[in-house]
């Protein structure tokens, strides 16, 4: 009995083994298999990280189921860290194209002034040649002048006083004179008379014209061609066209960086000229209110402003003592000169109606009379002891009124070259404007207040005091139908005769 429990027991033991070793055996052979794929996968890049084994139980799979949540919002935060960067580092470089795009534009505006210093300084060494000397070459060499005007477009250059536009200067002044002629046999029909003046009022006031931050009307003018159409200048850098009769503004003029001193509308056409104390002279169409020209030909504040009876040339004076001749239709500077005898500087100018002469008056408190042909002064006119403020020449051709700082008004004889008439106005009395009507009837003055004189008697007519500070513009409406006057006080006002209802 015991010998075969011990052989059963012997089996079973040696069946153990045997099964042992089987497992081994199968063991090894996974464990080569195992090792051969693992070095296959650390080849390979994981796709993710592998669930734990732990997962048995309703906890494990919470535990892991709040981080992988953990993980998907670390995740996230990371990404929108990065996104915050990317448009941070966007911004950045959006500004710094914005910058570089600001330099550019400078740059570009620097390089334009640059140029147009450059045509201006350009033709000083032209302007002391003489006129004929400067046709001589322009004869000389027509081919060259002409590619010249191609290539330097952009460029202000001296032609100088050629001979065709001299002799559509003559061509002119005969016209004119002639003209003149005819007009002064008779009273032009239909002219307001000396009784309808005095009964004169104010008919209507307009301030919304101009700014209320920078206050202030500075210059006036009144379209020959169309009377109803007022053109003001304003300290706010602005020209504005106004439509009398229907009480609306045509058109608002806006590229002057400094305010608008002298403005004047053409004869024929819808251009409007301006000057401004940024030292330029634009030429504007008014339907468009486009600027058309831009004119350097000074360097200081433009003091005064004059259109050629051709209406082609445009006369202007400076604070820097030099008066200039350009061209309104190509925007070119035919001459320029300087008064070597005024010491301080030019103030106003102004064209003879024939145009042949013109007249600018100094800080010195005289008036000179210069030759536009031969760029010669002709004629002095000394005797007001203040800066001369403004001038105007009778549409007769024989008279020429002038202003000064000292209160007076000096009528110049031009015939006899002297003075024949002295007006002393009040102490302290400030005048800015002076103009003639078209008839040369009535000389009207802006300043303290606005006033009318009746020519050759040189009475005092009619008195305004509408406005509340100082008047800077006077001008008469065709006939002398109406007067309009402009003022600091930021107002437009116009006078005439009221019907009585």
């Amino acid at each position: 009995m015991n010998l075969k429990v011990n052989h059963l027991f012997l089996n079973l033991i040696l069946a153990t083994f045997e099964n042992s070793a089987r497992v081994l055996r199968t063991a090894f052979r996974t464990r080569v298999k195992l090792e051969y794929h693992l070095v296959i996968d650390e080849m390979v890049t994981p796709l993710g990280k592998p669930k734990p084994p732990s997962a048995t139980s309703i906890p494990a799979i919470l535990k892991t189921l709040q981080d992988e949540w953990d993980g998907c919002m670390l995740h996230s935060f990371t990404l929108r860290q990065q996104l915050q960067t990317a448009r941070q580092e966007l911004s950045h470089v959006m500004y710094q194209h914005d910058a570089a795009c600001r330099v550019i534009a400078r740059l570009n505006k620097e390089v334009t002034a640059a140029r147009e210093a450059l045509a201006t300084l350009k033709p000083q060494a032209g302007i002391a040649q003489t006129s004929h000397y400067a046709n001589e070459q322009s004869m000389q060499t027509p081919h060259q002048g002409a590619i010249a005007d191609v290539s330097q477009t952009s460029l202000t250059i001296a032609e100088g006083m050629t001979d065709e536009i001299i002799q559509k200067l003559h061509d002119k002044a005969s016209i004119l004179t002639q003209l003149r002629k005819q007009r002064g046999k008779h009273v032009p029909e239909g002219l307001t008379t000396v009784d309808e003046m005095r009964n004169f009022r104010c008919s209507a006031t307009h301030t919304a014209l101009h700014s209320a931050s920078s206050p202030g009307i500075l210059a006036l003018d009144v379209s020959p061609k169309n009377p109803s159409i007022v053109l003001t200048g304003g300290n706010d850098r602005q020209a504005v066209v106004f439509n009398k009769d229907s009480e609306q503004v045509v058109a608002t003029l806006k590229g002057h960086q400094k305010k608008v001193t002298h403005v004047i509308h053409h004869f024929e056409e819808d251009i409007a000229i301006t000057a401004s104390s940024d030292a330029s002279i634009r030429v504007w169409h008014i339907p468009s209110a486009q600027c058309l020209k831009v004119l350097k030909a000074h360097e200081s504040p433009i003091a005064g402003l004059s259109l050629h009876p051709t209406g082609d040339y445009v006369l202007s004076s400076s604070s820097d003592a030099y008066w200039a001749l350009s061209d309104l239709r190509t925007g070119k500077l035919i001459t320029k000169v300087q008064d070597a005898t005024s010491k301080r500087g030019l103030t106003c100018a102004q064209f003879h109606p024939d145009g042949i002469i013109f007249g600018v008056g100094t800080q010195e408190g005289v008036i000179k009379i210069w030759d536009l042909k031969e760029s010669n002064n002709v004629a002095d006119f000394p005797g007001h002891s203040g800066s001369i403020n403004s001038i105007a020449f009778s549409e007769n051709g024989y008279y020429l009124a002038t202003a000064a700082d000292d209160a007076s008004i000096k009528l110049w004889d031009l015939r006899k070259l002297k003075n024949f008439k002295t007006i002393t106005l009040e102490d302290r009395y400030e005048i800015r404007d002076l103009v003639f009507d078209q008839s040369g009837m009535y000389l009207g003055v802006a300043g303290t207040d606005v006033r009318v004189y009746q020519a050759k008697q040189w009475d005092l007519l009619k008195v305004f005091n509408d406005h509340t500070a100082i008047a800077t513009g006077i001008r008469f409406g065709s006939n002398a139908n109406y007067l309009a006057s402009s003022s600091v006080d930021r107002s437009l006002k116009f006078y005439q005769q009221l019907t009585q209802e």
